[in-house]
């Protein structure tokens, strides 16, 4: 379901933006079966409009992710963001266009993009390389890396008596990120409590499913990396435990 406001109707601009949800819908296979369009005139200023959308899903209770079957030795695959997806925004803005005073349009070569177009590129669908994955049972939990990062996230699908080693050095950071970071003067903790440097979802798969998942994603095209695995944890500790360096 979606809900579209503006100030005045512009078919042209409905038809993009239904168009538009109509793919997203089509690529992580639901369906867009309603919605409301309202016209505010004097709400919204000429050429801006207020677009909001949710899905709702069913699975069956035995098939739920719950995360209580993680245990250690699991392995955490990490599934590539295309960008700072849905978090991150604030800040992003406070650096670039108040800091730098840039505009939308302008070109950055460290980040090879238009600053603009490299902020707005869309969050990546998952369902995809997700949907095989999930139908054998082949992961014990997901965890999708949005507010908080990695370190916000990942401990909500672990256990008691469990913990996330991770090895920072395991997979590339995007240019956006560098470029954030070195705005910013961040640190490694600031930077993984901010972003989601690179990292848009991550699985956590039992030994003996590794293999299979790695050649699913494989197969699929997928992008990939093993970032860590899961250990025994003392209570009271850190549910997500860091090593190595951020490739800055």
């Amino acid at each position: 379901l979606d809900y579209l406001a503006m100030g005045k109707l512009e078919p042209q601009v409905v038809e993009q933006l239904v168009e538009g949800m109509s793919r997203s819908c089509r690529k992580a296979g639901c369906a867009l079966i309603g919605g409301e369009t309202a016209e505010m005139p004097g709400f919204y200023p000429p050429g801006e409009y207020d677009l909001a959308g949710f899905i709702v899903g069913a699975v069956d209770r035995k098939k739920l992710l719950t995360g209580k079957n993680v245990q250690p030795g699991d392995a955490l695959l990490a599934l590539p963001s295309s960008g700072l997806h849905t978090n991150g925004y604030s800040l992003a803005r406070k650096l670039i266009f108040e800091g730098e005073k840039l505009k939308p349009e302008t070109y950055v070569a460290e980040v090879g993009n238009k600053i603009g177009a490299e902020l707005l590129k869309p969050h990546l669908c998952y369902a995809p390389a997700l949907r095989n994955i999930l139908a054998k049972g082949w992961v014990s939990a997901l965890a999708h890396i949005t507010g908080g990062g990695i370190p916000g996230n990942l401990p909500r699908v672990l256990p008691s008596g469990v913990k996330a080693e991770i090895d920072l050095a395991s997979w590339p950071v995007p240019a956006i990120f560098k470029y954030l970071a070195k705005l910013g003067k961040m640190g490694t903790d600031e930077l993984l409590q901010s972003f989601n440097l690179g990292v848009g979802m991550i699985l956590v798969v039992p030994p003996k499913f590794v293999k299979s998942a790695e050649a699913d994603l494989k197969k699929r095209r997928e992008k990939f990396f093993r970032i860590g695995r899961i250990e025994r944890a003392e209570s009271g500790k850190s549910r997500v435990a860091f090593s190595g360096a951020l490739n800055l």
